[in-house]
């Protein structure tokens, strides 16, 4: 006998037994309502794994009562595409055919483009699915004949019913009563990360494995523990997560919470993914801190060093420390702010030539030589003099502006009074 998974024989058969995604398949959910109307377009569904996009994709099919032809891109080829387009208008294929095509973002463009005829025509009603953003991944003329779904990672309370499903139908399944020690379920549906897939496979593990003690077959918490163990993590370096993560990271910084900071932080170590953490930080430290706090740089980059050398688990300490300084620092753009409008004005071509006396003397012909009439600063009282340094076609551009920390203030004022004195 054939070993079928046995999440995919306990997958629902009924939208009311789908768990979570309430805002698309609740009871006035746009999705719900397209499904129940019988008249499904061409659909793309959205989000991790575990979350109910082939089982929602299932029960379309078997309400449509067209032929459902099943491909995964990460295997399938244009080959496979063609043969499922030749069964359109035999007797395989009578009212049409209905494709779920999973992972799409695997398929490259020509793959994508052969089917936009038969989605265009009606012929084929696409369900596909994908992990990534489908707006960067999927070609714009399939997407435009499409309408997007996303589907987020369910929370401990939606897979619990799962869960608990899934017990009762492995009981059936292996004809006998399981005990579930006290907090069973809910450790497996916190562990799960979201994923009810991995929950149910979860669930057939431990049932199978359930321990006989007095008659009884029982299913332990230690045991539930050692299942489930690193699977709350949903992390790919090639994948939207990756980004995701990151980002929050760097907004948590910016926004000063140290809390969330060191929330995504754990989530990067651990992935294993310190290298990503590191440059985050290290960003951090000049785009938003910055001037507000100057040391920081320094601090933070010894810190980063201190890590790379002891490796993790230790260097957890390093960039924890790093974080909450980052995040607890006062906040300053005005460097990014003033660099990014320098650039601006270069790549415009903004730029003119360099002032006479501040040009490089080495470059005048020999024998040649011309007054420069560069003034000296470090010769003047307080270490400046009123000189011209920006092309002339730039003469007064200001990029940088004071921000009003105490710091940036403090060096504001020391340079108001010593060149409103000069000037």
């Amino acid at each position: 006998m054939e070993y079928r998974p046995w999440a995919d024989e306990i997958r629902p058969e009924t939208l009311e037994d789908v768990v979570g995604q309430q805002h698309i398949l609740g009871p006035d959910g746009l999705l719900r309502r397209i499904v129940e109307s019988d008249q499904v377009p061409n659909l793309i569904f959205y989000g991790p794994s575990g979350t109910g996009k082939t089982t929602v994709a299932n029960i379309i099919a078997k309400r449509s009562g067209r032929t459902l032809h099943r491909l995964n891109a990460t295997t399938a080829s244009l080959s496979d595409v063609k043969e499922m387009i030749g069964q359109i208008g035999t007797l395989l294929a009578p009212n049409g055919i209905l494709l779920y095509l999973d992972e799409i973002q695997y398929f490259n463009k020509k793959q994508q483009q052969s089917l936009l005829e038969v989605i265009e025509s009606g012929d084929v009603t696409l369900i596909a699915s994908t992990t990534e953003n489908p707006y960067f991944y999927i070609y714009n003329a399939v997407l435009s004949r499409s309408s997007v779904f996303e589907f987020k990672p369910l929370t401990a309370r939606d897979v619990a019913p799962a869960i608990s499903r899934g017990f009762r139908f492995m009981e059936e399944r292996l004809g006998r009563k399981l005990e579930l020690e006290e907090g069973v379920c809910a450790h497996i549906a916190s562990a799960c990360g979201g994923d009810a897939r991995k929950a149910l496979n979860t669930v057939e593990l431990l049932a199978n494995a359930a321990v006989t003690r007095q008659g009884k077959a029982l299913v332990t918490l230690d045991d539930a523990k050692l299942a489930a163990q690193g699977s709350a993590m949903r992390y790919d370096r090639e994948g939207d997560d990756h980004y995701d993560i990151a980002s929050a990271l760097m907004k948590s910084l910016r926004g000063s919470d140290p809390d969330a900071a060191l929330h995504f932080l754990a989530r990067l170590l651990e992935a294993g993914d310190m290298i990503t953490a590191i440059r985050r930080i290290l960003c951090s430290a000049s785009e938003d801190v910055g001037m507000a706090y100057p040391q920081a740089a320094l601090i933070v980059r010894a810190l980063v060093d201190n890590a790379l050398q002891v490796g993790l688990p230790e260097a957890r300490l390093c960039l924890g420390q790093a974080v909450v300084l980052l995040a607890t620092a006062p906040k300053s753009n005005t460097v990014v702010a003033a660099i990014d409008a320098a650039l601006a004005d270069v790549r415009a071509g903004r730029t003119g030539s360099i002032p006479r006396h501040l040009q490089n003397v080495h470059a005048d012909t020999a024998g040649q030589e011309r007054e420069q009439g560069y003034l000296y600063p470090h010769s003047f009282p307080g270490h400046w003099v009123p000189q011209q340094y920006l092309p002339d076609e730039l003469a007064g551009a200001v990029y940088y502006k004071y921000g009003d920390n105490k710091s940036e203030q403090a060096a504001r004022a020391y340079w108001e009074k010593l060149k409103g004195e000069r000037e």
